[in-house]
């Protein structure tokens, strides 16, 4: 007789990270190419990006992903608030700092829910 093996729970870290990977294989599907992955600015109170992508047409698109057991309460994409935009948008603008001359940009949002996966293209504006 073989001792019952209790599967492990995977940590929120892994649950995001597959959420990720899934977005990420999705975006490429669509010819999307990475630019960079959980892109970050320095310092506390900063933003954080989850996907940076290139476009077919050379826009660059800065995805947020988000994942919910269920759409209660609004779902995925509903619970991407103003706080959350402004560090998006502050992250990015950080990131284009970088750049010679920015491209044209768009923030995008890859919702996973239990019924499927959802992409917003251009799902809030930089103000």
């Amino acid at each position: 007789m073989f001792p019952q093996v209790k599967a492990k729970a995977r940590t929120t870290k892994q649950v995001g990270d597959a959420a990720e990977d899934a977005a990420l294989q999705l975006l490429q599907d669509a010819g999307l190419r990475l630019l960079e992955r959980n892109y970050r600015t320095p310092g506390r109170g900063g933003g954080e990006i989850d996907l940076i992508m290139r476009a077919p047409d050379g826009t660059t698109v800065f995805v947020e992903v988000r994942r919910r057991r269920s759409a209660s309460y609004g779902g995925a994409a509903a619970s991407i608030g103003m706080t959350k935009q402004r560090r998006i948008i502050f992250a990015a603008r950080h990131y284009l700092m970088r750049l010679r001359e920015p491209p044209p940009c768009r923030f995008d949002v890859v919702a996973l829910e239990a019924g499927g996966v959802q992409w917003l293209k251009a799902a809030f504006e930089a103000y």
